[in-house]
């Protein structure tokens, strides 16, 4: 015989709320992982690879904001190690609340090293990664926004 306590079996099933992983913010068709790995950039940290490409106007205007995904290769681990670290980076992106006004793809590919890190760690690594690639987007922008000066040759002609 089991017992059970009324309301506690929904309260798994799904968060809602200023608590939840949005949906909208999930990175996940393969074709965007793809493009973020083609085309982006990197960050590298101890425990973990962050990949980002800010969105074109048009992928933007489907969606807007940060997107991310977690990729975690066999490689690293069996289905309940590799669960844990995707579970562990979730949680921490959702903790640090990355949600920039940017329009930016993001994958994160942890390191073996990630398992052994508490989760205070892994958010502080989170946290650093998401300053760094604002920095950078950042100064991407201005840089497009700027105009260059024209070669000798041009200026003459």
């Amino acid at each position: 015989m089991t017992a059970s306590v009324p309301d506690e079996s929904n309260k798994a099933a799904g968060r809602t709320g200023r608590f939840a992983f949005p949906h909208g913010v999930r990175l996940l068709r393969h074709a965007d992982f793809e493009r973020v790995y083609k085309q982006g950039r990197r960050h590298f940290s101890g425990s973990m690879t962050v990949f980002y490409l800010q969105r074109q106007p048009e992928v933007a205007a489907k969606s807007s904001g940060l997107r991310i995904g977690f990729t975690v290769g066999r490689a690293l681990g069996g289905a309940v190690q590799r669960n844990r670290m995707k579970r562990k980076l979730r949680e921490a992106v959702r903790l640090s609340r990355p949600w920039p006004d940017i329009d930016v793809d993001v994958v994160v590919n942890p390191k073996k090293a990630l398992l052994t890190l508490p989760l205070d760690a892994v958010l502080n690594e989170i946290r650093q990664a998401f300053v760094v690639i604002e920095k950078k987007l950042a100064k991407g922008v201005r840089r497009e926004g700027f105009e260059s000066p024209k070669p000798e040759a041009e200026r003459r002609g």
